[in-house]
């Protein structure tokens, strides 16, 4: 039976030693974090082992990605330390780190600058034996440009957002597209795109099952591709900026977030197994 994994960081105040204990009291088996910059991951690693879970993978920084695609030096410096966070991961040993290629909703140029960057951080991955999943977000046109031009790197790899699949990419099947690379999961729900254009705000990470997404699709098309990875979940009980989806969980402490979340992980698992 694969095993369930969840994302820190859910929208609660405890620290992350305080998160750790919880999610191993209701009974996930991993987690995956994001980087520390300034301390690395070594911290992270402890504690997680600490606890007896697995220490799945790192979600890299994103928040200025868009320079890799830009002629200005930043893009140099943001290889840099994307290539630190993978060689952190190396060092403590955890296998995988999730990136998006792009930020940006207006984005839609990709740049042979861009290619080429993400050439030296796919080569520094492969010498660590660590694997890049990119996850699908807004801009779609890059992730398909890495993978047109870079496809062939025996690291690159794909992270599926089941949220994202909805709200940034119009509910195209990206599992079937990219199901060959497909490694990890970041499965979430959401309203969809509930305005006119697609904007960051509709992606709710909410629990399965509590949006709109087709979870026995998702179910049958990760069959499909014969998916057999861990089931990972990114999920957090905060609204963003003037929206209420996210109340639902007001009431919920901690525990009570990640056992509803786990009862949810466990219901799509038992989908998924039906399949396979």
């Amino acid at each position: 039976m694969r095993n369930l994994i969840i994302g820190v960081g859910l929208g609660y105040n405890e620290d992350l030693g305080a998160q750790l204990c919880a999610i191993r009291r209701v009974g996930w088996d991993g987690v995956f974090t994001g980087w520390d910059e300034n301390n690395g991951l070594v911290e992270h690693a402890r504690l997680i082992r600490e606890q007896g879970l697995q220490y799945h993978s790192v979600h890299a920084p994103f928040n200025r990605i868009e320079c890799i695609w830009e002629g200005s030096p930043q893009g140099d410096d943001e290889v840099q330390r994307l290539i630190r966070c993978i060689s952190d991961c190396a060092d403590v040993g955890v296998p995988l780190v999730v990136m998006h290629a792009i930020k940006g909703m207006d984005k839609c140029t990709p740049s042979p600058i861009g290619i080429e960057r993400f050439a030296k951080i796919l080569a520094a991955a492969e010498r660590c034996k660590v694997n890049v999943a990119l996850e699908n977000t807004e801009g779609e046109v890059y992730l398909e440009s890495i993978f047109k031009e870079l496809g062939d790197s025996k690291s690159l790899r794909f992270c599926i957002d089941t949220g994202h699949e909805m709200c940034y990419n119009f509910s195209a099947d990206l599992i079937t597209k990219y199901g060959n690379y497909l490694i990890s999961t970041h499965l979430n729900d959401n309203l969809g795109i509930t305005g006119e254009g697609i904007t960051w705000l509709d992606d709710a990470h909410l629990m399965p099952f509590d949006g709109v997404a087709d979870w026995q699709g998702i179910a049958d098309r990760l069959a499909a591709v014969n998916y057999k990875g861990e089931l990972t979940f990114e999920l957090t009980r905060k609204n963003k900026p003037g929206r209420t989806v996210n109340d639902r969980y007001a009431e919920l402490d901690l525990e009570g977030f990640l056992a509803a979340a786990l009862e949810r992980a466990r219901r799509f698992r038992g989908m998924l197994e039906l399949n396979t």
